[in-house]
């Protein structure tokens, strides 16, 4: 079943930035909007129409900006909110759309929602906050944070426990309030009346709590509950998102994303309907999950590849099931997840390149709208850092007290492998730019080591080189564009490829057109014969040449027929 109406997203690429790390213009060692003014270019000649910023309000940083202290201020340390206004016309007059960041499950303790709410049962913010008695002297459940530990805080001023499902300093906002809702959307429409064109909304189905606060089930060795499966997709997250279209979207041509974790099929179906009732599209979890401990306590820390099993089943799955009702995203790497040519590819010098390729073939012939993530595109690693010291990530360090320091579950070598693997920080070097003193990105010590390996892979080299992953990705994003087939065509698994270890085929069609994607998983020398017809046209393929039959080390071939 292909839809009926089609929507300028729809067959737009998203370029991810994450504005502390992609460019410093006035060498202070963090990035900046006029850093990204400079690189619009950049931006426009590989082919993205929209681009997602990461938060740039006010804040204290205490989660890299993911703690809003001023919903309508910009941070200094990334300009003026003139910057700001700057990077929208300059972006506008390339054809290109900017989405912002919008953060309101939680706020920072230090927005002055927050500083009146504490002042007390009386005042008139109290709500805008989820407060609750100690039971027995004790939080009021045993919820534990994303971040570790309790998900409560104990305020002695207000003598109460306010819920903050991220850090101590980023409580939970109270949705069930419908004044704080209508703040929410006063500051949405403020910043859709200056221009912005979308909005990507921060664990957005955390928002609806549960009626009533109970304790969640414990796993071996877990102190505190599981959060997620208790507060995600909650009993009136459909009416509070249908209430922000109202009140918001339906008032300007937006394009919206909601971060989803936990959310099922079924969940997107209503939160990503194609009738545009709620959002445009969800980021769900399931793939950038797999790879997670079989330990609960654990959580995502290990250093494991996945399957091809195991990806190809996901990505099937929502394939299959959104075809037609909801709209898929479509991504491998963000600012939270590791380098995906790392975590899913081989990032060592021989195959770098070839997996970097084969993983954005797979990804961006699938139906849904693709997120590249900066440095993606020139197929940056993880960072490979190997003392704790050198990262800065809350939740990184947080994990290592927990695990090593607190409950010695594991020890301190162990640990490090895993972070080395998962740490949010593989995703947050900066940008390479070229080989000179830190990649370009400032010409003083950045706020996080640069990967060591810029002097390899950087923009300079991949622009001089006709055969890099930048070049491939120009052409993926240009396909896209200009077939329509990729956007509304049916997504077929090959029949009998679920059983194929190695290699994962799948078929994308249209009335007009056949798409026939093929990529080769690893780095084994495979054979694989598939019925195609004698008129097939060979579209995209990471190698020079077609060998038919053979498939080389992640080989990836796209046949037009």
């Amino acid at each position: 079943m292909t839809q009926a109406k089609q929507y300028w997203w729809q067959n737009a690429v998203v370029y991810q930035i994450y504005p502390r790390s992609f460019q410093d213009s006035n060498n202070d060692g963090i990035g900046d909007i006029k850093g990204i003014i400079s690189r619009l270019d950049y931006i426009k000649k590989l082919g993205a129409d929209i681009i997602w910023l990461n938060p740039m309000y006010k804040s204290p940083n205490v989660d890299n900006g993911y703690d809003i202290s001023d919903y309508r201020a910009i941070h200094p340390d990334f300009g003026s909110l003139d910057d700001f206004k700057e990077l929208l016309a300059q972006a506008h007059k390339l054809g290109l759309k900017i989405m912002m960041d919008l953060v309101v499950n939680h706020s920072s303790d230090e927005n002055k929602w927050f500083e009146e709410s504490r002042k007390g049962p009386e005042n008139p913010y109290r709500d805008y906050y989820i407060w609750r008695d100690p039971v027995d002297g004790h939080e009021p459940t045993n919820w534990g944070s994303y971040f570790s530990g309790s998900a409560w805080k104990f305020d002695e001023t207000s003598d109460q426990y306010y819920l903050h499902l991220f850090a101590t300093k980023q409580p939970d906002l109270n949705w069930e309030n419908p004044k704080l809702r209508h703040s929410v959307y006063d500051i949405m429409n403020w910043w859709a009346d200056m221009g912005i064109d979308g909005f990507r909304m921060d664990v957005i189905n955390l928002i609806s709590k549960p009626a009533e606060y109970k304790d969640g089930k414990l796993a071996d060795g877990e102190r505190y509950a599981d959060v997620e499966p208790i507060v995600a997709n909650g009993h009136r997250e459909n009416e509070f998102l249908q209430e922000m279209h109202q009140n918001v979207m339906a008032k300007h041509d937006l394009v919206t994303v909601g971060e989803a974790p936990g959310s099922s099929v079924k969940d997107a179906e209503k939160y990503a309907n194609l009738d545009e009732t709620e959002l445009n599209m969800v980021f769900q979890f399931e793939h950038v999950s797999l790879d997670g401990n079989p330990k609960a306590a654990f959580g995502k820390w290990d250093d494991r590849h996945v399957t091809l099993n195991e990806v190809r089943t996901s990505l099937s799955k929502w394939q299959t099931n959104l075809g037609g009702k909801a709209w898929n995203s479509l991504y491998w790497n963000n600012h939270d997840q590791p380098r995906a040519v790392s975590r899913f590819g081989n990032d060592g010098p021989k195959y770098r390149v070839k997996s970097a390729k084969m993983l954005a073939t797979l990804l961006h012939f699938l139906q849904g709208t693709p997120y590249v993530y900066e440095g993606e595109e020139i197929g940056m690693t993880n960072a490979h850092f190997k003392q704790l010291a050198d990262y800065q990530d809350l939740e990184t360090h947080n994990i290592y007290k927990q695990l090593v320091t607190d409950d010695k579950l594991i020890d301190s070598a162990t640990m490090m492998k895993y972070i080395e693997f998962h740490s949010r920080d593989n995703a947050r070097t900066p940008m390479q730019w070229d080989d000179s003193e830190n990649a370009g990105f400032s010409n003083h010590q950045p706020w996080l080591k640069v990967n060591q390996n810029y002097s390899e892979i950087n923009v300079k080299q991949a622009l001089a080189d006709p055969d890099s992953v930048f070049y491939y990705y120009q052409k993926l994003i240009k396909l896209r564009h200009e077939l329509p087939v990729i956007t509304d065509g049916k997504y077929e698994l090959l029949p009998g490829n679920d059983q194929d270890k190695d290699v994962y085929v799948y078929i994308r069609k249209n009335a007009d057109t056949t798409l026939f994607v093929i990529v080769n998983f690893t780095e084994k020398q495979l054979t694989r014969k598939y019925d195609l017809p004698d008129k097939k046209h060979l579209l995209i393929s990471n190698y020079d040449d077609d060998l038919t039959a053979q498939l080389r080390p992640y080989e990836a071939k796209v046949y037009q027929f």
